[in-house]
């Protein structure tokens, strides 16, 4: 953003759609976990985790914790203090978000010739709530002369970024290919780059996300995750991280706060509308992860499908931002659901997992995250 926009949306709620994560913030200890040097474990489970926590996942809540059994061997879990019980009541966009990162973790070990052999839920599969048993057990085999993933060169320059895409960048025809290639036997990517779809699926996501932030309890969750300023943002490096020089000026002056973050009252907040709805608008293609049916391994599917379709955007010099609210499982996103399973669910048992917007747009800057020693128990 520019001294005079930024100017003009400071407090707004905008910020959150708008500011793309960290943008504009300077390198910090939050940041860190994106530099190579800190992937420099020579063991090859650490290795692979320090990739897996670069994954994309629900309002940065990083829900995972890791035992460490040994060099080779590992078990995931979900840490239910990192929940979305708003907006994500029964979490399953936690259980995509822990999809990605095993995938992720997958590719990291065949970067180094190791196969990742991964038993699902050990003791179950979890019904509509999460409980602490296993979501998965991890262990690694060394595999003579394993291919490397191609799409795993792209991890460190994917980022989600959600400010307006360049509308007069058009996205080619193959790129829509490649992102079709990247299903699996369990799951179907959709893909909508031209036509009256497009238009549909604009409309569609603006109005669910307006919603959103007009509807109070889920607005508030989002509003409790913001990490306002580089103080917060170190001492909590997850939710949504709101840096930078500019906006510590408006935080030291009183301009920046949570509540006129979440005032619609104040003219700040009906900018972030204005800014939200431009966002969304400004998409030039939308992406889509569909299962048969909605268990636990679906989630975990669709979150494993998602991550390789972040990284072929990435791949594709293109940039990506979910939009799924109209996805969630509460009420005042209920006719958003019903519209957009009617158009994007093409059998009675599919489910729309994941939508998100795709297009070209200025680079942005990493989200922060815990380090991976923060996320492991040693056993």
């Amino acid at each position: 953003m520019n001294r005079r926009k930024f100017l003009q949306i400071a407090g707004s709620t905008g910020l959150i759609f708008a500011a793309g994560g960290t943008a504009g913030c300077a390198p910090t200890d939050a940041l860190k976990p994106w530099d190579p040097a800190a992937m420099a474990y020579p063991d090859p489970v650490r290795r692979a985790l320090s990739y897996a926590i670069l994954t994309p996942n629900p309002h940065n809540r990083q829900p995972w914790i890791v035992d460490l059994k040994s060099d080779t061997e590992a078990v995931l879990t979900c840490d239910l203090e990192r929940l979305l019980p708003v907006t994500d009541p029964y979490s399953r966009q936690i259980v995509i978000g822990l999809g990605c990162f095993v995938e992720l973790f997958s590719m990291a070990a065949a970067d180094q010739g190791y196969l990742a052999d991964i038993t699902w839920f050990p003791n179950g599969e979890p019904g509509d709530e999460l409980n602490q048993h296993p979501i998965a057990h991890l262990s690694l085999t060394k595999i003579a002369r394993l291919a490397p993933d191609p799409l795993f060169a792209y991890v460190l320059a994917r980022h989600t970024n959600r400010n307006p895409y360049d509308t007069t960048r058009a996205i080619d025809a193959g790129v829509s290919q490649r992102l079709l290639g990247t299903a699996s036997p369990n799951v179907s990517i959709g893909t909508a780059i031209d036509g009256q779809l497009l238009h549909d699926l604009k409309v569609l996501t603006k109005d669910a996300l307006l919603t959103e932030i007009q509807t109070a309890d889920a607005f508030r969750e989002s509003i409790d995750l913001m990490r306002l300023g580089r103080a917060e943002i170190e001492a909590n490096p997850d939710g949504i991280s709101l840096g930078g020089g500019f906006m510590e000026a408006m935080i030291l002056i009183g301009v920046l706060n949570r509540k006129s973050l979440a005032d619609p009252k104040s003219r700040s907040f009906q900018i972030g509308l204005d800014m939200s709805e431009e966002a969304a608008m400004t998409s030039m293609g939308f992406v889509w992860v569909n299962t048969v049916g909605n268990d636990r391994m679906a989630q975990i599917e669709a979150g494993r499908a998602y991550m390789r379709v972040a990284l072929q955007v990435t791949a594709d010099g293109l940039t990506m931002q979910p939009m799924s609210q109209a996805l969630q499982e509460y009420t005042a996103m209920e006719p958003f659901f019903r519209m957009v399973h009617d158009k994007l669910a093409a059998q009675p048992d599919d489910r729309v997992q994941m939508l998100a917007r795709i297009g070209y747009a200025k680079a942005v800057s990493a989200a922060p995250r815990w380090p991976l020693d923060s996320r492991i128990r040693e056993s």
